[in-house]
């Protein structure tokens, strides 16, 4: 199931931190993508820069029928973090959560609702009540630069 994100900007600045970034549209290697850029800063308990995107106007999404995410990503090498939200999370800082390489070249990544990991919470991931699906670069200073092309369900 292809998705059509709309992406925004969200940073660590809404909680004190000062990491600074941004989301812009552009091409990428020949490719149209959405792309974060930035420096992430620890300080000041900062610590992230993010892209992310409700599901269905915010609505639950059940995507129990799929196997997980998958992404078409080309970056700087690092590593990030796919995020995704549920509704059953209630603080804006809990999640599920697994890591992704962003090498230099275009490149599929696929992981598994299998591997996330529940983040600040309890519970675990049910892929039948997703909100919201984020891309951070995340606890570590830091300069981002990963691209998204693509992104989707697979079964």
């Amino acid at each position: 199931m292809e998705l059509k994100p709309e992406w925004e900007y969200v940073a660590d600045r809404v909680m004190g931190g000062v990491s600074t970034g941004q989301v812009s549209h552009e091409q990428v290697q020949g490719r149209a993508a959405t792309r974060l850029t930035g420096a992430v800063s620890l300080e000041n308990n900062g610590g992230f820069i993010q892209m992310t995107f409700d599901l269905d106007e915010g609505k639950v999404l059940d995507a129990s029928a799929w196997r997980g995410v998958e992404l078409e990503v080309l970056g700087n090498g690092a590593r990030y973090d796919l995020r995704l939200r549920t509704d059953q999370l209630d603080r804006p800082w809990q999640s599920f959560r697994a890591d992704f390489a962003a090498p230099g070249d275009w490149t599929t990544q696929r992981i598994a609702f299998a591997d996330f990991q529940p983040n600040n919470t309890e519970e675990v991931l049910d892929p039948a009540r997703l909100r919201r699906i984020g891309i951070l670069a995340v606890g570590q200073e830091m300069d981002a630069d990963v691209a998204v092309s693509s992104i989707r369900f697979y079964r």
